[in-house]
């Protein structure tokens, strides 16, 4: 079986949540502490030994292309300055191998998939959602524990986590069969937000895949939804009827960085996890707390 070489990150969004801000940057260009949010994504596809990455951006989209592009004039500057350290990270950046696709209008995350046909050219390949970080410390990375399982399997896998009962309803819910992994399941079909009582598990879609290229065949059939999109989730269910799909859950504490909250929890607790940071803002936050009550 061929290991994963190839992963792909689909960016193409508006990112109306974070309206204003984002009218001209991009939502994964905004930063946690001082790293843009799509810079944690690509070093995780990195950790996870992968060197081929395709981002599918949208239109306005250049800030991306520019942050990972080249920087001379900057160069310069640090180097002049002796701000070496600040110029190694610039050059990392730089001399990552990123190939960008145009998804020409949003048509959803199926038809943002379908723009990376060429790319992945009959491989299977891994994706992450743009605004999905996972924290896994000196722990594997979160991609990495799915490609782990898919070379077990050599099938399809879609990263989840465990959620409380009460937050089933806001998640794609994983129906599935127990295997001697009590981590990972059979997948027999996937289920939009059930209520509580109905839902067939706690295993949450959870914005992490690596799939098999048969997808491509699905999604080129799939007829558009509501909104006239085309939603991934519609083929994996096809290939989870056809006995070809697993559901991992992969450990690390996961932020989305598309909902407002969930951003403002990843900067703090990034920032409490730094060196440099960390003790003076636990502090800060202590007498925050405590002039606040």
């Amino acid at each position: 079986m061929q290991k994963i070489r190839k992963a792909i990150i689909p960016a193409a969004g508006f990112g109306t949540r974070f309206l204003p801000e984002t009218k001209a940057i991009p939502k994964k260009m905004l930063p946690i502490v001082d790293k843009p949010t799509i810079q944690y994504i690509v070093e995780e596809i990195l950790a996870s030994g992968i060197e081929q990455i395709l981002i599918i951006s949208g239109h306005a989209k250049r800030a991306i292309e520019d942050h990972f592009d080249s920087s001379p004039e900057l160069e310069s500057h640090l180097l002049e300055h002796g701000k070496l350290e600040l110029l190694q990270q610039i050059r990392q950046i730089s001399s990552i191998n990123i190939h960008y696709t145009r998804q020409p209008y949003q048509r959803g995350l199926g038809d943002a998939i379908l723009c990376a046909k060429e790319f992945v050219d009959g491989e299977s390949f891994g994706v992450i959602l743009g605004d999905d970080v996972v924290y896994t410390g000196e722990d594997e990375p979160a991609l990495k524990q799915l490609m782990d399982q898919y070379e077990k399997t050599g099938m399809a896998v879609i990263g989840c986590q465990m959620v409380k009962p009460e937050q089933v309803s806001a998640y794609g819910i994983i129906d599935g069969v127990a295997t001697e992994d009590p981590n990972l399941l059979k997948v027999q079909d996937m289920v939009e937000k059930p209520k509580m009582e109905e839902a067939p598990s706690r295993f949450a879609a959870l914005g992490r895949y690596v799939i098999t290229p048969e997808v491509f065949d699905i999604l080129e059939e799939t007829r558009p939804g509501k909104g006239g999109e085309i939603q991934l989730t519609d083929a994996l269910r096809v290939m989870a009827h056809m006995g070809h799909v697993y559901a991992y859950n992969f450990q690390g504490k996961r932020y989305d960085t598309g909902d407002k909250l969930g951003y403002l929890k990843a900067v703090v607790e990034f920032g409490l996890r730094r060196d440099d940071l960390g003790p003076e803002f636990r502090e800060y936050l202590r007498e925050l707390i405590k002039n606040q009550l």
